[in-house]
Formats: structure tokens, sequence, C-alpha cells
């Protein structure tokens, strides 16, 4: 036995004696996620539910998940598929059961990378536990991205042996299951490759079709119109955190002031940000797919190699047990790699595959290597492209980013911040939404690091209530009290009452009374609040109940919802505007005496 395999099988025991054992008895995010999504399919739960942060939480509740967050953003409405036959087991089976499959399914990746390249399988191995980090977090976590990685690599496996419609057809499945096989349609279009194309194409379309007939259109079109669009632009979770190491959080980061998440960006200029998001995309993509075009269109590894690296350079979101599937570019690069290039490969791999120091984090370490590695690797590609074509996209780029910028410029001049104050600033807090107004104070629910709690804004403070279980939707159907909110624990909903005078929390004895939903009437009955989807995403509209005219309160490509009013003149709501998708928070917004709706 070599001293290569030895290595390799040390560093084995190692990871099963610690990352593979940590998820193999610990549950943790993120695999229950998939999980609750996996038994809401089994029940016929809606889809767009799923992206619903409260709603989905109950969910996760019922499901047997007490003590963990969690959501189903940023995902596809296929995703959970592969986790669906799991989902009849309880939650902690159900994870070994899926980490077991992703060892068989590394396994078979080494297997094929290995009899591609000619590199022997221990070598492989060893690279790979060298970026340790994303692979014990993939384990610990039951994270997604072995699955992908193997299906990446099995398409490359069957385009490598001319089985060009499996290849285009597996890099389909991965779009429909986490979207990192969609730009592949451009790489096979770009080599002329008509028959992958074809194979994409087909299974693009049985997704579809497949989660048309599990959901149903609707619910399929209000993901591809109002969750699709916000997660390719980076609007999940916290778009501003250097943790999500991407191009378009660098730059939302260093153009656009957001007064919890990112009160001191480089420089407040939204419109920057737009265009420069736009621009880089764009000049990434044409540069790539000009390149690939100039060369030959028969299949070249290394091209397959360099484009997997640019669809990870060009994704909005990014997390340490993303760079596992650097696994297969780099892994083909090292076959025909001279000594300096093969240092710079194996370092690279294992710089972003390792944690850093937080300190580091917010300088976008892992974004700049692996930009450095795809501008080196694609040099040769570049050099014949012809000066005309280089300046004809890059004023094309210009032009349609400037377009662009321009258009969301004028929705986000829409948004409630631009317009209205916050209610408070909760730094710290993921959503703050369900405001509900009381002769005692404004309440509302909100998400902490502990989970969902019960906030009371009065006499210029602000008081939480913590329980066990998780506290959702306060509502005040009197404007004397009690609060009403709900209550999950252990698979048990529960309405709850909660006294101001007292501070008494009790069993509702009774249900609370019917409220008008969505549309809120002043208390002078001058003025209704509706909450409205007819433009697509939610939007707070005022309506004059004696004239019967309405205006947009409360616009742009975003979320505005729950209006409350504190006064006659004064409402509260709740908005995601700026933020992450699903996670408001509060705005106050003040009628002036003379609005143009009288």
């Amino acid at each position: 036995m070599t001293k290569a395999r030895v290595l390799a099988l040390l560093m084995f025991a190692v990871f099963l004696a610690t990352s593979f054992r940590k998820g193999w008895t610990r549950s943790e995010t993120d695999f229950p996620n998939y999980y609750t999504a996996a038994v809401l399919v089994r029940q016929g739960a809606p889809l767009r539910d799923y992206y619903d942060w409260t709603w989905f939480q109950r969910q996760m509740n019922y499901a047997g998940i007490e003590h963990q967050l969690g959501a189903y953003l940023p995902q596809t409405p296929l995703t959970m598929l592969p986790i669906v036959p799991l989902a009849g087991f309880p939650v902690q089976t159900a994870k070994q059961i899926w980490l077991a499959l992703n060892l068989a399914f590394l396994a078979a990746t080494l297997c094929m990378l290995s009899r591609a390249t000619q590199i022997r399988i221990e070598h492989i191995a060893i690279l790979m536990f060298m970026g340790y980090g994303s692979l014990q977090s993939n384990f610990r976590l039951g994270q997604y991205y072995v699955f992908l990685l193997f299906l990446l690599t099995l398409a490359f496996y069957c385009l490598d042996r001319g089985k060009s419609v499996g290849s285009g057809f597996l890099c389909g499945v991965a779009f429909g299951l986490k979207l990192y096989g969609g730009p592949f349609l451009l790489y096979f279009v770009s080599k002329r490759n008509w028959k992958a194309v074809v194979g994409m194409l087909a299974a693009s379309a049985i997704a579809v079709l497949t989660a048309i007939a599990i959901f149903g259109w609707g619910d399929v079109h209000f993901y591809a119109t109002q969750i699709l669009p916000r997660s390719l632009e980076g609007e999940v979770i916290d778009p501003y955190n250097s943790r999500n190491g991407t191009l378009t959080t660098l730059l939302r980061s260093s153009f656009v002031m957001e007064p919890d998440l990112n009160p001191h960006p480089v420089w407040s200029a939204p419109l920057v940000f737009f265009f420069l998001r736009t621009f880089t995309v764009l000049l990434i993509l044409a540069s790539t797919s000009f390149g690939l075009a100039s060369g030959s269109k028969h299949f070249c590894r290394h091209s397959f190699a360099w484009f997997t690296i640019g669809i990870l350079l060009l994704s909005s979101n990014a997390a340490s047990y993303t760079f596992i599937l650097l696994l297969l570019p780099v892994v083909l690069l090292l076959q025909h790699a001279g000594p300096k290039e093969r240092i710079f490969l194996i370092v690279s791999y294992i710089a972003l595959n390792s944690f850093l120091l937080s300190g580091w984090v917010r300088f976008f370490p892992k974004l700049w290597i692996l930009a450095a590695l795809f501008f080196v690797e694609g040099r040769e590609y570049w050099r014949s492209l012809s000066p005309k074509l280089v300046a004809g996209g890059l004023l094309a780029a210009t032009i349609i980013a400037a377009f662009d910028a321009q258009r969301h410029e004028v929705r986000y001049l829409l948004e409630p911040g631009r317009h209205f104050p916050r209610v408070s600033l909760d730094r710290g807090t993921f959503l703050s939404t369900f405001p509900a107004v009381s002769s005692a104070g404004v309440f509302y629910q909100a998400m902490v690091q502990s989970g969902y709690v019960l906030r009371w804004l009065h006499d210029g403070q602000m008081e939480e209530f913590a329980f066990e279980g998780q506290a959702f939707h306060p509502v005040a159907p009197l404007f004397e009290g009690p609060i009403y909110f709900e209550l999950v624990k252990g698979g048990v909903s529960t309405t709850m009452t909660f006294d101001p005078a007292t501070r008494q929390v009790a069993r509702a004895v009774l249900p609370p009374p019917a409220t008008s939903g969505g549309s809120v009437i002043s208390p002078d009955g001058k003025w209704m609040a509706i909450e409205s989807m007819q433009a697509g995403p939610k939007q707070i509209w005022l309506k004059n109940t004696l004239s019967g005219k309405k205006e947009v309160m409360a616009g742009g490509d975003c979320n505005s919802s729950s209006p409350a009013w504190e006064d006659s003149h004064t409402l509260i709501f709740a908005s995601d505007c700026g933020r992450g998708l699903g996670l408001p928070v509060l705005y106050r917004a003040s009628l002036p005496l003379d609005t143009h709706l009288n």
C-alpha cells in the first residue's frame, strides 16, 4: 500500500470520527429545511407558503423540529424532491440515510474523476480532504452540494465519452434542483453542441412539468415571478453579509445603505450598485461565451472546467459548503497543468474550501481568489478575441447595464425606506412583522437568534418576551386589549393572550374576534390601507373611503404587508424592501393632511 493511499485512509478515518459523526448524531440546519419541505410535499401543501418564513417555521415544529430556525429560501420548487422518499422517517434517521447516500455520491465522484483524468483516486481524495472546511460543513449540516457535485461530475463524464444528450439532460436535472446547472445551456450553445442543448431543454421541460404537476401552475408562476428574480439578485437571508462572498454582496455592501444590516457603506450610491451588478455579470458572461465560441466546437476538458468556475463566480448565493463543487474543475485542470499552475490550483482549492478568520471575511478574500482562478484559467480564450469584438462587447454591456440600472433606480425610489422612518432599529433581529396596535402600545412578532419572540413598544422603550416555543402573529382585535398570539410548541398550536396591564400570559378561552385580513380602516373611518398583489409583489395601497380614490403607499419590487393603524393619520406596516426576501422590518407612515386622495 502506497504512502498516498495510507494518508488518504487516515484522512478519511479522521473525517468519519469528526464531521461525519457530528452530522450523524446532531440535528442541525440545513437538512431540516429540506426535510420539512419534503414532508410538506407529501401533505400537498401549497408551494408559495414554503417561502413564508413564519409559516415554514411553524411547519418545521409540526414536523418534529422544535429548536432550530429554518426557511426554504432560496430553493427551487424541486430542491426537496430527492428528500421526499426519506420524509416518512424521523428527521434524524432521514438525515443519517442522506449522509450515507452522500458518502456513496462522493465515492462515485472520485471514481469518475480518477478514470477520466488518470489521476490516482487517493491523490484526488487527499486534495478533497485538504479542503476540509467545505467537506465537513456539507456533512455536518446535511447539505446538498455533495449530491450536486455528483450530478455535475456525471454530466462531465457523459460528455467526455461522447454522450452529449445524457450530459445535457443531467445538467437540466441539476438546474431543476439547484439552478447551478442552468448556465451550462450557454456552454453547450457556445460550443455548438446541439445534442446537449436538446437534452438539457428536455430535462428542464420535464422539471417544469413535474413542478406544475405537484404544485399547480399558479404556484410555479409565483416562484418564477416573485421568488426567482430576487434570489438571482442575492436578496436572501442577509444580502449585505460578507460571509455570502459573492460579487453581488460585495457591490451591495459597498454602495447600498441599510440602517440595520449595512449602516456604513463605502459610498451610498444605489444607482452605481445597480449599474455595476449588471455590468459585471454581462461582462463575465460575454467574455466567457465569446472565448468558448472562438475555440473549437469539440469538447475540451479545460473549457468545461473554466466554465464551471465561472458559474461559481457569478453565483448570487455562496457559503462554505458551496466550494466543494470546485473539486470537479480543479481536478480536470490539474491533469495537464505545469508545476507552477498545479501549485496555484491546489492552493486556491484549499483556500476556498477552508475556514477564514472572522476578521478577514469582510474583505471578501474567497471572492478574490475565485476571480483570480477564473481569470488565470481563462487567459488563453481571451487572447483569441479581436479588439473590435472586445470594444463592442464593452459598449453593449455598458448600454444594457445603464438601462437596467435606471429601471431598478425607479423601482428603488418607490420603496418605503425612501419615504418613511423605521419604527425602531432592530439590529441583530432577522425579521419584525405583524404589528398589532393597542392602547398599551405596539406589539409585533420578531425573529432573533433564539427563535420567534413577542415584542412590545411602549413609552419609548422595547420589551421582549420569549416563551417555550415559537410566538407568532400577535393581533389586537380590540384597541383596549388583550393581545392574542399563537404559541407553537411540541407540534401543537395554541392561541394565547397577553394582558399588558398585568403582563400575564394565559391560554385563550375563546378564539380572537375575526379581523379584516389585509384591509384595515383608520379609526376615523376616512382611510383604508389595503395589502394587494395586483402589481406582483405585495404592496400597501391607501384608499379614501369617501372618494374611492387610491394610490400605492409602499411600492417597489419587494413585499410590504401587515398594515395596522396607530391613529387616524399614522400607519405601521412591515416591508422587506432592501433586505432579505421575506425578512421585513416595521415602518411608520404619517399621512400628510393635504393628501391628494381627498
